[in-house]
């Protein structure tokens, strides 16, 4: 099977010299909900700018079902993969929710019944129809983030890419959230901090740490390694034991 997101060799340095990724590979399968996870500095927010052609790489190649992520593929890969970013207000600027949740498939040319019908899908998905009328600055931050959610899932991604998802969020809106998260039929990449919230929504977890993939496995497996965690600068809260919680 071709996998849903394909990374091989991938290698990125920035202008002024400084390496961040070297040679990763990744792969990720349709239906997969993988938590990206690592030190500030590990090169994570580099690898997800890679995923939908904000940067491309100097080694190596990224494909989407099969597509290369390239200048000429531009327009399909940002289709294909959607990011959502961890600050919702840098997504919504329009001045209602449904403003805004239409907004990326108004510019792919839909328009009437067709329009609001996506648009409404998307609010449901993430439980948030009865606010589709709302200026979005009206919402709480984790109603916010929902929305921000919506106006990805409205362009129908294969892959949703999720920016630390949970942060800032108070305990409600986090479980509303997952919630949303685990009803989707997307495939997630998620990159946190937040290791229980790892736990909770995805099966398999990947470190990247100095710009190259460490470790790659059940996050159960992964969050049960002391010595890993140590090693890579990730800390679980205190008392938090991953072999007695119930993953979703």
């Amino acid at each position: 099977m071709t996998p849903v997101l394909d990374l091989r060799g991938v290698a990125h340095a920035y202008p002024d010299g400084h390496q961040a990724l070297f040679g990763v590979d990744l792969h990720v399968h349709r239906g997969e909900r993988v938590a990206l996870l690592g030190p500030n500095g590990a090169g994570k927010t580099t690898l997800v700018l890679h995923l939908n052609g904000i940067l491309l790489p100097g080694a190596g190649s990224v494909s989407v079902s099969g597509l290369p992520v390239a200048k000429a593929n531009l327009p399909e890969i940002r289709r294909r993969v959607g990011v959502v970013f961890q600050d919702p207000d840098d997504q919504l600027f329009m001045g209602t929710v449904r403003q805004d949740v239409a907004f990326g498939p108004a510019n792919l040319g839909l328009r009437g019944a067709e329009l609001d019908d996506r648009v409404m899908t998307a609010l449901r998905k993430v439980g948030m129809e009865e606010f589709v009328d709302r200026p979005p600055h009206h919402l709480s931050f984790g109603q916010r983030r929902r929305v921000a959610v919506a106006t990805v899932l409205a362009m129908e991604p294969e892959i949703l890419v999720l920016d630390e998802p949970s942060s800032n969020l108070d305990p409600a809106s986090r479980r509303e959230l997952a919630d949303s998260l685990t009803s989707l039929d997307v495939t997630v990449l998620m990159v946190t901090h937040d290791l229980p919230y790892a736990l909770e929504l995805c099966q398999r977890s990947v470190i990247l740490d100095e710009g190259v993939i460490v470790a790659d496995g059940t996050t159960r497996e992964i969050l049960s390694d002391e010595a890993l965690l140590k090693e890579h600068r990730l800390e679980l809260p205190y008392g938090f034991d991953p072999a007695f919680t119930p993953r979703r």
